[in-house]
């Protein structure tokens, strides 16, 4: 079931390693199959090592497991609150990335100082609320999930526009249009975190960059009219 999709999630997910978004068994990449509902993602706990496409764990909206016979990761359910809030999101990452985790433990937005930011997120990449005692003892996981949701619902951010979320004093969350692409934007999310770290130290003081310069580069991207790059 699936075999093809097993494959490049197990791809999207050791592409973690080699971007070096993760140590040990922190992180892990899902994508949704929309036509028939069901979701692939890493198994729970296994080493990035050892893993293979036979590993990947099959489940439906519900989180039931539908095929595999491993656990599949503790984080499932935030990836399905995500499916089913976001049409549009097909693979989501969730890492522990050094400097993107800084800011999120600090419960900061990264702010936008600069076009490397403004080519992947049209606005700042926001940090969600901390969880309630209640919602961390009840259902942690798709609470996490919601909390997240409800960050984008009320600010209402895209989340293809800003594909990546901080959740305080947790991690990173991050989005594609499939899992690759959630793969990506977790890289580049760390990335302009390690920019913006470094911004502030060289600068307490920085404001953010001109939002008309984000707009020039985003749109120039991802725009109707985008011309960078080749056609396709």
């Amino acid at each position: 079931m699936l075999e093809e999709l097993k494959k490049k999630v197990l791809k999207a997910n050791l592409d973690l390693v080699k971007h070096g978004l993760v140590l040990f068994t922190w992180g892990n990449v899902s994508e949704i199959d929309r036509k028939s509902g069901l979701v692939v993602i890493k198994p729970s706990g296994v080493s990035y090592d050892d893993m293979t496409a036979d590993d990947m764990v099959v489940v439906d909206l519900n989180g039931k497991v539908v095929e595999g016979k491993l656990r599949p990761s503790s984080d499932t359910p935030t990836h399905i609150e995500f499916y089913k809030a976001f049409p549009d999101v097909g693979g989501v990452t969730h890492t522990h990335s050094t400097f993107a985790t800084a800011w999120a433990q600090a419960g900061r937005a990264i702010p936008f100082y600069g076009t490397t930011h403004a080519d992947y997120f049209y606005g700042d990449i926001p940090c969600a609320r901390s969880l309630t005692k209640e919602e961390i003892e009840g259902e942690y996981e798709k609470n996490t999930g919601l909390a997240i949701i409800e960050k984008f619902q009320s600010e209402q951010i895209k989340p293809l526009e800003v594909p990546g979320v901080l959740i305080k004093s947790h991690g990173v969350f991050a989005f594609g249009k499939d899992s690759d692409g959630s793969v990506y934007n977790a890289t580049v999310i760390e990335e302009v975190a390690k920019m913006a770290t470094v911004t502030e130290f060289v600068n307490p003081d920085v404001p953010r960059a001109d939002a008309f310069m984000m707009e020039k580069h985003y749109q120039r991207k991802h725009g109707k009219n985008a011309y960078y790059g080749q056609k396709k």
